[in-house]
């Protein structure tokens, strides 16, 4: 077979000819050229013919881009791998032409443009230059392609699919600016298009080869997008007996989602694969990270469509179960609200896995969002949400306890201590106002006790006392202190919501006055946050302090930040534990999710388990040979069943190489025994209290 590639420019008297057939095939996404590309291409095209001589075989030619096609050079018939909102929107417009056009001869010959019609003296059906898929094919013909159709077209009311509602816009907008024409301007349009516009018509014998084309003609910026590459690839390596019905699939979700959000849900999928930040285009990772891992029905049936399916779900916080339903979609609407996106990946990935345990996802999506607005709280930077969020996607896939206090999706002590002091600070100045507003909403939401609902066009923060009190206001009487004012102005005490936008020239107004003014409509307010504020006389250092405390205390306990430490103070505890006898120190494992304890210590040269801890009942992880020291451990008896049967108890201390051996037979997968194990009674892990003791004390690790 050849496989020589052709490239040519041709005219759309030689394209809408008897020398092509084209087909699009079933795996081709929809019709999905809008009302903005109509608009723009007859925009162009009766713009390019003002600006034509009158002899129009003296203009130049008109491009309009390209096509690519699967076409044997002895055939006529051309399966279009790339190309066909332009053919079909450029035979919807020849249809307008033909609809608008009073010149039967002239109707007659865009007639043979767009199809060649069939002879009953010669037993001939009727040939259509275009047809589209199967699902549009029919209505492609009957509306645009046949003669009386467009205008049957324009007039329909009925609710149609995406694609034929395009159609019906487009073919709306066209005749829309076909009737400003004259009736020779209209055939001089034509003229025009038949004659002078041409698309170079990119042709290959062979499939793959016209793929790698494809690929190469889009990744330059020509109108399909990444996903539209992707499908061409993946369907197209799909059995030819189930491609039809892959495609179906695949555009049933693009559907559902919608187009936009179906291109986001590739990133997230690139990120659960990727788990770093991208060095590449969407197309070019997730052919690197994401298909080479899968079969190309294996990616649609197992990958792509659950995480379709679970996208919809946490996008629109309809997650539906018989248990904690409303809990779960309360958590997921705040986590929708964040102004980035980062945690999406790592829920996807749990919510594919354990959609069907209410009680797990309630209490991952709770500590989700903790993860994520103490992230805004305390100003993480992309890198560093990319970071945490792929640590906890790849702590989802091996089966790490993640309520664990080592796990990725909980605070550590520190982490609470920056968050606390954050919310406690001055967060006006320091954090956006888009954010602020956030936070204060979501305060406004635990004040009223999850009844508040927030539809409002603006919502904006503002002061209670101003910025810049008058001198002689009661607002200097109340704080006299320039200092104070200074140190509580811009604290989550001093803030209210507004329902409008900011007025500046309202802000230094008196208390009453806000009040009853700028603070409400009608005399209330939507805002639980500042229909507390309307219940004081008075806005004094009294009544800040207590306002202040009762709002971080509030996001302290929602967020559960009790656990703080500050930096020094572990510094402390950490100092406290070196100077102790490492031989008396106990590590330990506690978790509450497997429902185990395992207590340790460190020798110098070894990692001992104590007798009568215990172990995760079932190895859950991927094959390792941690998995046979488990067997080895149970073979010998010093690891047995409970006398319940719901988990392993060492029956003898049982030495080890490593913190990571020990804690790998613990928890049954792989694990990093530096960060699970802890000194006990406190969150120093193994790893800081190993790696803080003088040199000459260090026990041997063995990995």
């Amino acid at each position: 077979m050849s496989h020589t590639l052709t490239a040519k420019e041709q005219s759309l008297a030689r394209i809408f000819s008897a020398d092509y057939v084209f087909q699009i095939p079933g795996y081709q996404r929809p019709y999905s050229w809008g009302t903005e590309q109509a608009n723009e291409l007859i925009s162009d095209l009766t713009t390019a013919l003002a600006l034509a001589p009158p002899n129009l075989g003296d203009s130049t030619p008109y491009f309009l881009g390209s096509i690519v096609l699967i076409k044997p050079e002895s055939s006529t018939e051309a399966t279009v791998v790339d190309g066909q909102q332009r053919l079909t929107t450029l035979t919807l417009l020849l249809s307008a032409i033909r609809a608008t056009v009073g010149d039967a001869a002239v109707q007659n010959e865009i007639t043979g443009c767009i199809y060649e019609k069939g002879s009953v003296v010669k037993a001939t059906q009727a040939s259509y230059r275009l047809s589209l898929r199967d699902r549009d094919r029919e209505f492609f013909r009957t509306y645009v392609q046949h003669e009386d159709g467009l205008s049957q077209l324009v007039s329909l009311t009925a609710k149609l699919p995406d694609a034929q509602d395009r159609l019906r816009s487009n073919a709306q907008v066209f005749m829309a600016e076909l009737l400003k024409l004259s009736q020779p301007d209209l055939v001089r349009l034509v003229q025009f298009i038949i004659t002078r516009c041409y698309l170079v018509t990119v042709a290959t014998p062979d499939l793959d080869s016209a793929y790698r084309i494809f690929g190469v003609l889009n990744s330059r910026g020509l109108d399909l997008s990444a996903t539209d590459i992707l499908k061409a690839d993946i369907i197209g390596k799909v059995d030819e007996s189930l491609r039809d019905d892959y495609t179906q699939k695949w555009e049933s979700k693009e559907e559902d989602l919608g187009r936009s959000e179906f291109g986001d849900l590739f990133s997230h999928i690139r990120m659960v694969y990727r788990k770093s930040k991208p060095h590449g285009t969407l197309l070019k990772e997730f052919n690197e990270h994401v298909i080479p891992s899968h079969q190309p029905r294996q990616l649609v049936d197992e990958v792509i469509i659950p995480m379709a399916e679970a996208f919809s779900e946490l996008r629109d916080a309809v997650y539906t179960s018989t248990q904690h339903a409303e809990k779960v979609n309360e958590h997921l609407t705040w986590l929708n609200r964040l102004e980035f996106n980062d945690w999406v990946p790592p829920a996807l990935r749990f919510f594919v896995l354990h959609r069907n345990d209410p009680s797990l996802v309630l209490e991952f999506f709770r500590d989700l969002e903790r993860l994520s607005y103490s992230m805004l709280i305390r100003r993480i930077g992309p890198n560093g949400r990319i970071e945490r969020f792929s640590a906890l996607t790849s702590a989802i896939e091996s089966e790490m306890d993640l309520f664990d206090s080592s796990s990725p999706l909980q605070l550590s002590a520190e982490e609470q201590h920056l968050a606390y002091m954050a919310l406690d600070g001055a967060m006006y100045d320091t954090h956006s106002s888009r954010a602020l507003a956030l936070l204060l909403l979501r305060l406004d939401r635990i004040m009223s006790d999850a009844s508040a609902t927030y539809q409002h066009d603006v919502v904006s923060v503002e002061h209670v006392m101003p910025q810049q009190p008058a001198p002689n206001s009661s607002w200097a009487a109340w704080m006299p202190d320039k200092a104070d004012h200074q140190r509580w102005v811009h604290r989550l005490g001093n803030l209210a919501l507004l329902s409008r936008k900011k007025n500046s020239s309202a802000s230094n107004r008196d208390f009453g006055w806000k009040k009853s003014s700028y603070f409400t409509k009608g005399g209330t307010s939507a805002f639980a946050l500042t229909t507390e504020v309307l219940q004081h006389a008075d806005w004094t250092l009294d009544v800040l302090e207590k306002r202040q405390a009762r709002m971080v205390g509030l996001l302290e306990s929602h967020w559960r930040l009790q656990d703080r430490r500050s930096k020094e103070e572990l510094s402390k505890e950490l100092l406290r534990l070196l100077e102790v006898d490492p031989s008396s120190i106990v590590f330990e494992i506690a978790s509450r999710r497997i429902g185990i304890t395992a207590q340790a210590k460190q020798h110098p040269d070894r990692f001992t388990i104590l007798k009568g801890s215990q172990a995760r009942l079932n190895w859950t992880g991927k094959n390792h040979a941690y998995e046979q020291l488990r067997v080895e451990l149970q073979s010998t008896g010093a690891l047995s069943a409970s006398a319940d049967g719901t988990h392993l108890v060492f029956m003898k201390d049982a030495d080890f190489s490593s913190p990571s051996a020990a804690s790998a037979v613990v928890v049954g997968r792989a694990d990093n025994g530096r960060t699970t194990w802890r000194v006990q009674g406190s969150s120093i892990t193994y790893g800081a209290w190993k790696d803080n003791q003088p040199a000459g004390q260090r026990a041997e690790e063995v990995s």
